[in-house]
């Protein structure tokens, strides 16, 4: 499946006491990549509405390799690995721009679910060819 990459820099606001970006900051760079993605392939908020239901995380496993600081240019590369009924695998890197240094890697369990019921259900075929570069 195809790689998506997206950059940001890291604020100092997201530090922790030993002045590394704080761990639960990570997660919320690795969801954004998800949304960021999801949206080139031209599926945002509205979209979803219209396809009556919507990803919500399940799970996710994240190994810190290296820290990153404030001022540090980052970027995030998400990808989908697996889709299959309601569940979708995806997996992450975080790397450092200045060095292409590995921070950080993951991986999510994503489920689509019925906005109506907020019950699971197979992702739509239109999902699967979009992520799958179809």
């Amino acid at each position: 499946m195809q790689r998506f990459t997206t950059r940001l820099r890291v604020r100092h606001y997201e530090m922790d006491a030993l002045g590394h970006v704080n761990n639960a900051v990570y997660q919320h760079y690795l969801e954004q990549a998800a949304i960021e993605h999801s949206e080139h392939l031209g599926f945002n908020v509205a979209r979803y509405q219209e396809l009556g239901g919507v990803f919500v995380l399940r799970k996710i496993e994240l190994e810190y390799r290296r820290p990153a600081v404030a001022g540090d240019a980052l970027e995030v590369i998400t990808w989908l690995h697996e889709m299959r009924g309601p569940r979708a695998i995806r997996r992450y890197e975080i790397r450092r721009q200045a060095d292409d240094e590995l921070l950080l890697t993951a991986e999510a369990l994503w489920a689509w679910v019925e906005l109506a019921t907020m019950r699971p259900r197979a992702i739509p075929p239109l999902l699967i060819d979009a992520f799958n570069g179809g």
